[in-house]
């Protein structure tokens, strides 16, 4: 057995001989080599990624800023035109309210006075037709006939 051990001994070392001689461990240490170079190129590309998202995220976090800052820019701009707007309909109505106010009180007034002619129209109509009635019931014959003479000579002289 100790034959065996031996030889299965000198098999391995004359293996590792070849092994050598045929440079598998310089091929093993370039395979080693360039997966190393390999795995230290990706974890490179790896930082620089890293490094643009950071410096891609900074940026649009300022945009974010920026646009949350136009935001209440705009809102505050639009609450202002809101309030006067507020303020311009209200002048407007209140400027509507006097004009309509105004005009009611100038019917009233007119309609009042159209009221009071019509009421001293119908008070003369009245009054003549009364002093007419009267003067008729009076003035009867020739009394009345000179008078009405007289009083037509009258006013042709104040006419003239």
């Amino acid at each position: 057995m100790g034959d065996a051990t031996l030889w299965a001994f000198v098999a391995l070392i004359v293996f590792f001989g070849i092994i050598i001689k045929a440079g598998v461990p310089g091929m093993i240490a370039a395979a080693l080599d360039k997966r190393a170079k390999s795995i230290e190129d990706e974890l490179d590309q790896a930082r620089r990624l890293r490094e643009e998202a950071q410096a891609l995220l900074a940026e649009y976090q300022r945009k974010q800023r920026e646009a949350e800052s136009e935001a209440e820019e705009i809102v505050t701009l639009a609450k202002r035109e809101a309030e006067a707007m507020e303020k311009d309909a209200a002048a407007k109505i209140q400027d509507y309210v006097a004009r309509r106010t105004k005009q009611a009180e100038e019917k009233i007034a007119q309609a009042e006075s159209q009221a009071i002619a019509e009421v001293k129209g119908a008070a003369t109509d009245v009054a003549v037709s009364a002093a007419e009635s009267i003067l008729a019931k009076q003035m009867g014959g020739k009394a009345g006939k000179a008078l009405l003479k007289a009083s037509i000579e009258e006013v042709g002289g104040k006419l003239n």
